[in-house]
């Protein structure tokens, strides 16, 4: 259901707006910090009692519905721990005109959040398969006066059409085309398109990130687009959440052989730079 209420209809008050401001004071580093931040985030999400919140965070308007939604949960009381390291080499190496793609967008952290810091001539897509999720996503980027972030309904996978996509009820953020989760129930069909097909219908001629977070996919998605795709348009860098137990390829490998190295490896993401390719390698 399309939401209607316009931001600032569930702007933080009381204990809830106090423990969403010590929470986004803790330290990412500190072991009892987080702990703590687990516990006030608890006290708050059960006094909110299933509403929302309108609040700024990562440089953008959101609103954000803490419940079945990691992505949400930390964005809206521990933003700091959000993919900090992630978030600094995009900050960091990002031009201001940059060409940016969301793939599994949520309700649009990163997108916005790079959205906040280019310029203009910025152009990033957002790109979310779930139809509720998607309407979460597009409510956000509305918020904003980016003029720079488009939203795209649809899965990404290794061949396009009608697929089932597995929804995770705990936690949306999880949802994949690939893995099953508890509740056997939770499917629905979306449309699917190659991420070579996707580029090329929006006329992008070079990328310069893809932050891609599908849940155990990432491999059948970058391996047939490095396999097909010029090299003009191979991103120079990929933050890659870390599906190393799910991939059926040795994706470090396949793009180490497309003239990537890994910069920087988080508890959740792996992120690589494109370089010169070396010699003897396959890149297109």
């Amino acid at each position: 259901m399309k939401d209607t209420q316009p931001y600032g209809t569930y702007a933080p008050s009381g204990l809830v707006a106090r423990i969403a401001e010590r929470t986004g004071r803790l330290s990412p580093e500190s072991w009892r910090g987080r702990r703590l931040a687990m516990l006030l985030r608890r006290i708050a999400i059960t006094l909110l009692q299933g509403r929302p919140l309108d609040v700024e965070r990562l440089g953008a308007r959101m609103r954000l519905h803490p419940y079945n939604n990691n992505c949400e949960k930390k964005v809206l009381f521990t933003p700091q721990f959000f993919d900090p390291k992630e978030r600094a080499i995009l900050r960091e190496r990002l031009p201001d005109d940059c060409v940016f793609l969301d793939i599994g967008a949520n309700v649009g952290a990163y997108a916005l959040f790079v959205a906040g810091f280019s310029g203009p001539g910025a152009r990033i897509l957002a790109v979310e398969p779930q139809p509720d999720v998607f309407e979460r996503l597009i409510y956000n980027i509305a918020q904003n006066p980016f003029h720079t972030v488009k939203a795209v309904a649809c899965a990404v996978a290794d061949k396009a059409g009608e697929l089932t996509l597995f929804i995770d009820p705990r936690n949306r953020g999880e949802s994949s085309l690939k893995i099953v989760g508890t509740n056997e129930g939770a499917r629905i069909r979306v449309p699917a398109v190659t991420l070579l097909d996707l580029v090329r219908g929006e006329g992008i001629e070079r990328i310069d990130a893809i932050k891609l977070d599908v849940e155990g996919a990432e491999d059948l998605i970058l391996e047939p687009f490095l396999r097909e795709a010029p090299a003009s348009l191979l991103p120079a860098l990929l933050v890659i959440e870390n599906g190393t137990d799910q991939w059926q390829v040795d994706l470090p490998h396949l793009l180490e052989n497309h003239g990537y190295r890994e910069i920087a490896r988080t508890r959740l993401n792996l992120v690589f730079e494109r370089g010169p390719v070396p010699a003897g390698a396959t890149a297109a």
